[in-house]
């Protein structure tokens, strides 16, 4: 028997090289290129499909196409319908990526069973396509909460022509392939898991999905960095892709969608871990507010957005002197740069020197926060912490702080101000080009232009 013949091949986008490099040559990524088997069995029954000249596609004029609303399918859970856009897509590809044990199978078993139930005389015909656990445990986890699994079907197989010739027997409206990183074809000689191997059984089911209208559900490892495992390519050949996030030691979990082809990113959901399973969680800024008995400095409540969602979460800041020759800069939940950016406009805007304090910065709850709208909000915390006075109990701050210590404007500022006032926050400081034209009932809005003004408000608190 003849030895294979061993390549090289890129994790980020598949390439494959003779022989190992430091540098992938293609997308010029470094220390990316793994040991893998030479598929020569797929390149010959792809180059057999372009033996002779093919039949030419029809041409269409995009006018006359008729746009339609895309019909989805209510999973029963809201906060994961929020993420998803709406509901499932017949057709679509899902891809759900979390760390080990975070309930990306618990979820999905949720939806499953709330599908296969009979709502209306009509059943969704559901399959749990299992290759990390065995029947025994699903049934077990499925009976612990107290889910009705009785429409549900079961496969437990990792071989992906007998998932195919499965899915295309029973064509049912939506499957689960628990995880994409077990499922080997027996047309590569790879390992289950191997770049070459995700990237062929993801595309084989994405096709499948779309000539079938399946809806396809595919769970996704994550490495060390909490990205998802395999090639990049991956994420391009799915329609959408949503993380879970959420410290194993506290019971809130967040779903993120990053890529959404029938809807719009950077949705959030929220649920709660609890022995009956994932629960959804009505009012996610209370998650996020510390409840203090009597007021504290350093603590400045802001108002920042998730998608469409806005979303109240408390900044907390602690600034002591420092005893060290260069003092400490600590962010949890926020950009450690953008600190150092702030801090120094804070210096030199407002005469407020830090250079020898240590200053810790904490977004409560464990959310990550990316936009620069809390920049005011971590401001005036450092501030009251450093003067040790408290802000206003039923204060809001949000703003985006420029160089030059301008207030900038951002976006859904009348999203913000008006969750606010709902939540019962009777103040908000906020960019003056945000400030509404007309009053919102419940709520005094003072617009600033820049970081002194802001200042000023809190001497005259």
């Amino acid at each position: 028997m003849a030895k294979a013949k061993t390549v090289y091949t890129c994790t980020e986008c598949g390439a494959s090289e003779p022989k190992w490099q430091g540098q992938c040559p293609s997308c010029m990524a470094w220390n990316t290129l793994v040991e893998s088997i030479e598929e020569t069995a797929t390149t010959n029954r792809y180059a057999n499909k372009f033996e002779g000249l093919a039949q030419s596609s029809t041409l269409q004029k995009l006018s006359s196409i008729k746009a339609a609303d895309i019909a989805r399918q209510p999973t029963g859970i809201s906060e994961f319908d929020r993420v998803l856009g709406g509901g499932l897509v017949e057709g679509g590809v899902v891809l759900i990526g979390g760390d080990p044990g975070i309930g990306k199978s618990t979820l999905l078993l949720q939806v499953l069973c709330h599908l296969g139930s009979r709502k209306n005389g009509k059943t969704c015909q559901a399959i749990y396509v299992s290759g990390e656990e065995s029947p025994q445990q699903i049934a077990m986890r499925a009976k612990r909460l107290g889910l009705d699994a009785s429409e549900v079907e079961l496969l437990a197989e990792i071989n992906l022509e007998k998932i195919l010739a499965t899915l295309q027997t029973h064509k049912p409206n939506i499957a689960v392939i628990d995880s994409i990183q077990t499922v080997y074809s027996e047309a590569l000689q790879s390992a289950p898991g191997s770049v070459a191997q995700v990237r062929e059984c993801s595309a084989q089911l994405t096709r499948m999905a779309k000539q079938l209208g399946i809806t396809v559900i595919l769970v996704g490892h994550v490495t060390k960095d909490g990205t998802l495992a395999g090639p990049r390519v991956l994420e391009h050949i799915v329609d959408t892709v949503l993380y879970f996030e959420g410290d194993q030691n506290s019971s809130f979990r967040l779903i993120r969608a990053f890529k959404n082809r029938f809807g719009a990113v950077n949705e959030l959901g929220v649920f709660a871990m609890t022995e009956h399973g994932l629960r959804e969680v009505a009012n996610p800024s209370a998650l996020f507010l510390s409840h203090h008995e009597s007021q504290v400095s350093g603590s400045c409540i802001t108002v920042t957005m998730e998608g469409t969602r806005p979303l109240l979460i408390e900044i907390q800041a602690l600034v002591d002197e420092s005893h060290a020759p260069n003092a400490k800069r600590l962010c949890v939940g926020l950009e450690q740069n953008r600190l150092a950016m702030l801090l120094a406009v804070l210096h030199r805007h407002a005469g407020i020197p830090c250079f020898d304090q240590d200053v810790f910065i904490n977004a409560v709850g464990g959310v990550k926060i990316s936009e620069p709208a809390v920049d005011l909000a971590v401001l005036l915390s450092i501030v009251s912490s450093l003067k040790n006075k408290p802000l206003e109990s039923k204060l809001i701050v949000f703003g985006e702080v420029g160089l030059a210590g301008e207030v900038r404007p951002v976006q859904g500022g009348l999203v913000r101000l008006k969750e606010a006032a709902k939540l019962g926050f009777t103040k908000a400081i906020v960019p003056k080009a945000n400030a509404p034209k007309q009053r919102i009932d419940g709520i005094e809005v003072i617009g600033v232009e820049r970081l002194e003004q802001a200042l000023n408000q809190l001497r005259n608190h």
